[in-house]
């Protein structure tokens, strides 16, 4: 994380006063900024639009939506959740409820508020034949309720059979199913595997959320990625559980050969339990969400496109505080 470059910015975080959201600066104060109307450098084959001006953009002046099947807006603002499982196998008592809870609250509470939240996967930690795997997506799934934007999840090793380098097909597993049909239902998604198209207002840049399923890793969802990322737009960005690093997932070696050969701006990625980042691999590992941790608190990040590239603030959830603040160029 020491090779990224913390930069002052105005940061928007929640404070829950009489359901008040307010809006904070981090490290300075806000100053009057304006949308990213451009971007450099394109993704997925191409030259991107002219670069913009200024730093950002006016807090609460943002316009525009993406829903399930994209959107359009001025510029990007999304939060990441991610890992958010009982420390022991089955104990649904010991689902991580307040923590996540907390973590959508403070997400709604924003202002602006995110456009989008990803997940980054683990929403469980269940036995696949002992029925826990759905009470704890229902879980899940009754907290991410506290934000009600759209909701883009990942499916991490435990969606699966909770093995890192395990492979599973739909029907195979309670949590796979548990995740298709009550976590990824709601979006609208036939597959785990998927991408969600979202463009500029104004139509200066465009950009794609691309999911990936790791642990229902085929050619079929293999072909479909480098189809889809062989797509011209502006930003490019990965959406997967495991990290380079837990090279034994199905997909991990096989994805970072393909995003070796195109061009991205962010990998975005959970299993390992805390946040951490490197601007030379563009990886951010989110996965603070609840599960026990390796390091660092439970919180969840934010990502906002500014001219300079990508602002990422990982987010205390209990005090809706920045923790460490990057800019990814």
């Amino acid at each position: 994380m020491n090779h990224l470059s913390a930069i002052p910015r105005c940061v928007r975080l929640p404070v829950l006063f009489a359901a008040a959201a307010l809006t904070l600066c981090a490290f300075t104060a806000c100053g009057n900024t304006t949308p990213d109307t451009g971007g450099g450098g394109g993704s997925g084959g191409g030259n991107g639009a002219a670069g913009g001006s200024g730093g950002g953009f006016a807090p609460g002046a943002d316009a525009g939506s993406v829903g399930l099947d994209g959107g359009a807006v001025d510029h990007l603002f999304f939060a990441v959740v991610g890992d958010s499982r009982p420390t022991d196998i089955d104990v649904v008592s010991e689902y991580p409820t307040p923590v996540i809870t907390r973590i959508y609250q403070h997400i709604e509470a924003m202002s602006p508020r995110p456009q989008f939240v990803v997940g980054t996967g683990d929403y469980m930690y269940a036995n696949t034949t002992t029925n826990t795997a759905q009470p704890q997506a229902a879980l899940y799934m009754q907290a991410r309720a506290a934000y009600t934007g759209s909701f883009f999840p990942s499916m991490g090793n435990h969606e699966c059979n909770g093995y890192t380098a395990d492979n599973c097909v739909l029907g195979q597993t309670q949590n796979i199913d548990a995740f298709m049909n009550t976590i990824l239902g709601p979006s609208g998604q036939a597959a785990p595997w998927y991408s969600i198209p979202i463009h500029a207002n104004n139509g200066s840049w465009t950009a794609k959320l691309v999911v990936v399923a790791c642990n229902a890793w085929d050619t079929t969802q293999q072909s479909w990625l480098m189809s889809t990322l062989a797509q011209h737009t502006t930003y490019t960005i990965l959406v997967r559980h495991e990290p380079a690093e837990a090279n034994t997932g199905p997909c991990v070696t096989a994805v970072e050969n393909i995003m070796k050969g195109t061009s991205y701006d962010l990998s975005l990625v959970g299993h390992t339990h805390t946040f951490k980042g490197s601007a030379s691999s563009k990886e951010i590992v989110i996965g603070n969400g609840g599960a026990p941790l390796s390091g660092g608190t439970f919180g969840y990040t934010t990502v906002e496109r500014v001219p300079t590239g990508w602002l990422i603030n990982n987010i205390d959830y209990s005090t809706a505080l920045p923790v460490q603040s990057y800019r990814i160029p």
